[in-house]
């Protein structure tokens, strides 16, 4: 069991690094959407257990949030 364990852990680490660079060409609004539909993804899960339609939800709501989050100001 500690072998899955550390797999994972190494595959979370390097899918984390991959997607750091994956973000190197790109503007800071599209940035700051990836980022918060990443994050939102991550809590819907959380919140609902695992269930898909919350992690789905949540990577809406959190790319939502974060794309308004660096929006010019009115």
């Amino acid at each position: 069991m500690k072998t899955i364990k550390k797999l994972a852990a190494n595959a979370l680490v390097v899918t984390a690094l991959a997607s750091l660079a994956a973000c190197s060409g790109m503007s800071r609004r599209d940035q700051n959407t990836a980022v918060g539909a990443g994050i939102g993804a991550v809590s819907g899960a959380v919140l609902t257990g695992g269930s898909s339609v919350g992690t789905v939800g949540g990577a809406a709501v959190g790319g939502i949030i974060g794309h308004e989050v660096s929006s010019p100001k009115k």
